[in-house]
């Protein structure tokens, strides 16, 4: 499952999967002409929104410290 985010007119993915103990989400960047680079962030949290909202959090401090 994905969830898209646009910021900074850049468009990230957050792909979320379930595993053993709750949910995993890592996020990547999708670029127009459809290729994708891993942006390095990886959260986990009990449900999937819990980790979505990890992954968003940690995506966006990273955009503000650059």
């Amino acid at each position: 499952m994905s969830r898209e985010l646009d910021i900074k007119g850049r468009r990230y993915r957050i792909l979320s999967e379930p595993e053993a103990n709750g949910w995993r989400a890592r996020v990547i960047e999708a670029r127009e002409d459809g290729s994708s680079d891993e942006v390095g962030i990886d959260a986990s949290g009990e449900t999937r929104g819990a980790a979505d909202e990890a992954a968003e959090r940690k995506l966006r401090r990273l955009l503000q410290a650059n």
